[in-house]
């Protein structure tokens, strides 16, 4: 049976780790740099770190600090943030990271998607998604961008099957209802879109036990689960994570 992955994301705002609540009253929690090193320690199956504020910004992702960060680990390490075109995506990879996040840049132009599908191959294309309950949406679900500050309009269900066709080969998947309340992931999003696209997803947003981890990964049907609350802020450390998750026969890499 393929293992299911845990997943640590760092956001990152003007170079430090921070960490809010639904987007909102981020607190800076530390060095991105030393806490990817500390977590590659643990025993983190990969990284994702997202600069949360280039895209509102208009600018690209920080090269310097990506490359400082990919000294430290050696799994696969994913980017977002500010990501906008194939020189940006090329930069990122060259920096160090074996994935790039596309999320704002590829609702504003989704051929980004294909061409980097094209030029780097689809397993580095992410796409990833900040979605909202919205019951005026088919599926119930809306996207947003701008770190959840744009209403996009479209449905959540029909811009993952569209992304994942456009070239995309994993999804991440956030629920802004979820984020940061440590309360579960929202397990009728996950499966959604699980059960309605062909490349892995990673639940994402509400990750507050290990018990929500294997809701995600076993009801949700994720290939994946994204953490950072309840790491950053020492509740659980990712063996401890990982060994709640094998006790309870969810497969993961020990």
């Amino acid at each position: 049976m393929l293992k299911k992955r845990i997943i640590i994301c760092l956001d990152v705002k003007d170079g430090r780790t921070t960490k809010g609540v639904k987007f909102q009253n981020n607190i800076d929690i530390g060095d991105p740099v030393e806490m990817a090193a500390e977590y590659y320690r643990q025993g983190v199956d990969e990284l994702v770190f997202y600069d949360i504020i280039a895209s509102a910004r208009g600018r690209g992702p920080i090269l310097d600090l990506i490359s400082r960060v990919a000294q430290q680990v050696f799994i696969p390490f994913c980017v977002g943030g500010g990501i906008g075109t194939i020189e940006d995506i090329r930069s990122t990879i060259l920096a160090g990271a074996e994935k790039v996040s596309l999320n704002s840049q590829a609702v504003k132009n989704p051929g980004l998607i294909t061409e980097g599908a094209k030029v780097f191959g689809s397993q580095s294309i992410v796409l990833g998604m900040d979605v909202r309950r919205d019951p005026t949406k088919p599926s119930g679900f809306g996207t947003t961008i701008n770190g959840g500050r744009v209403d996009t309009g479209l449905d959540a269900l029909e811009w993952a099957k569209r992304g994942v066709e456009l070239g995309a080969g994993e999804i991440v998947l956030n629920s802004m209802d979820a984020d940061g309340t440590k309360n579960g992931y929202d397990i009728e999003l996950t499966r959604l879109i699980s059960e309605n696209v062909p490349v892995p997803v990673i639940a994402s947003g509400g990750g507050g036990t290990p018990a929500h981890l294997a809701d995600a990964l076993t009801t949700g049907k994720a290939d994946a689960a994204l953490v950072a609350s309840m790491v950053h802020n020492g509740t659980y450390t990712v063996g401890q994570i990982k060994d709640e998750l094998n006790r309870n026969g969810v497969p993961v890499r020990l």
